[in-house]
C-alpha cells in the first residue's frame, strides 16, 4: 500500500484524504437517516386517530416519544391546532423546510469527493506522462523503458486510485439522497394528514356549535299550543 502511494505521486495523498472523508460522511449521515427512518403509516394512524378525539396530550405525548423530522412537523401541527387551516398548512410548510438543511449536511463533501477524486486521477495521469517525457528529453534518445516507467506507473496509478475512490463516492452520495428524498416524502405525507385529521376535527367542533346553538321548533310549538 505505502509503496503504491510512492509511486502513484503526491496526488495520492488528497485522493487518499478524500477517501476517508467519503467512508466517515457515507456512515454518518446512513446512521442518522436510519435513527430518523420510522413506520410513518403505523405512526399517523395512531396519531390522527388521538387528533380525532380531541386528545391533544396523548398525541403530543406520542410524538415525544419518537424522534426525527417527521415527528417535528406532526408536533407542531398538533401544538397549534387552534389554528386557522392556511395558517397551520404554512406553518407545516416552515417546519419541514427547517428540517431539510439539517438532512442534506455533509452531502456536498460527498459529492464533492465523488466529482474532483477522477479529475485528480486524470491530473496524476497528466504529471506521470510530463515526467516520462521530461526523462526521455533528458537521455537525449537513450532512454530506456526503465526510465519511462516511474512516470508510467504515476499517471496510471493515480488513474486507477481517482477511479476507486470517486466511483464509489457518487453511488454512495446518490443512495443517501434516494434516502434524504424518502423522509422529504414521509413529511409531506404527514402534514398533510395531520392537518386534514385537524380540519375533520374543526368541522366536528363547529358542526357541534351550530346544533346546540338552534332552536328546537317542537318544545317551542307545544308551549304556545297550551296558550288560550
Amino acid at each position: 500500500m505505502f509503496s503504491l502511494m510512492q509511486r502513484g505521486g503526491p496526488l495520492m495523498w488528497p485522493i487518499l484524504i478524500g477517501s476517508v472523508l467519503a467512508l466517515a460522511v457515507f456512515f454518518e449521515r446512513l446512521i442518522q437517516y436510519r435513527r430518523q427512518t420510522l413506520n410513518v403509516g403505523e405512526f399517523l394512524k395512531g396519531v390522527c386517530h388521538l387528533v380525532r378525539r380531541r386528545r391533544f396530550p396523548e398525541a403530543l405525548e406520542r410524538c415525544e416519544e419518537a424522534h426525527g423530522p417527521v415527528v417535528q412537523v406532526a408536533h407542531a401541527a398538533i401544538r397549534h391546532h387552534r389554528l386557522p387551516r392556511a395558517e397551520l398548512k404554512e406553518l407545516v410548510q416552515e417546519v419541514a423546510q427547517l428540517q431539510v438543511p439539517r438532512l442534506e449536511q455533509h452531502l456536498g463533501v460527498l459529492a464533492t469527493i465523488g466529482q474532483v477524486a477522477p479529475l485528480l486521477g486524470l491530473l496524476g495521469t497528466v504529471t506521470g506522462m510530463i515526467q516520462a517525457f521530461a526523462q526521455v528529453q533528458a537521455k537525449a534518445g537513450t532512454t530506456t523503458v526503465a526510465d519511462l516507467a516511474g512516470g508510467i506507473w504515476e499517471s496510471l496509478i493515480t488513474t486507477a486510485a481517482g477511479l476507486a475512490v470517486g466511483i464509489p463516492a457518487y453511488i454512495a452520495y446518490n443512495y443517501l439522497v434516494t434516502r434524504m428524498q424518502g423522509l422529504l416524502r414521509d413529511m409531506e405525507r404527514t402534514g398533510i394528514e395531520i392537518v386534514q385529521a385537524l380540519g375533520e376535527h374543526a368541522q366536528i367542533i363547529d358542526f357541534e356549535e351550530a346544533s346546540g346553538g338552534s332552536p328546537r321548533p317542537a318544545e317551542g310549538n307545544a308551549k304556545s299550543g297550551g296558550r288560550p
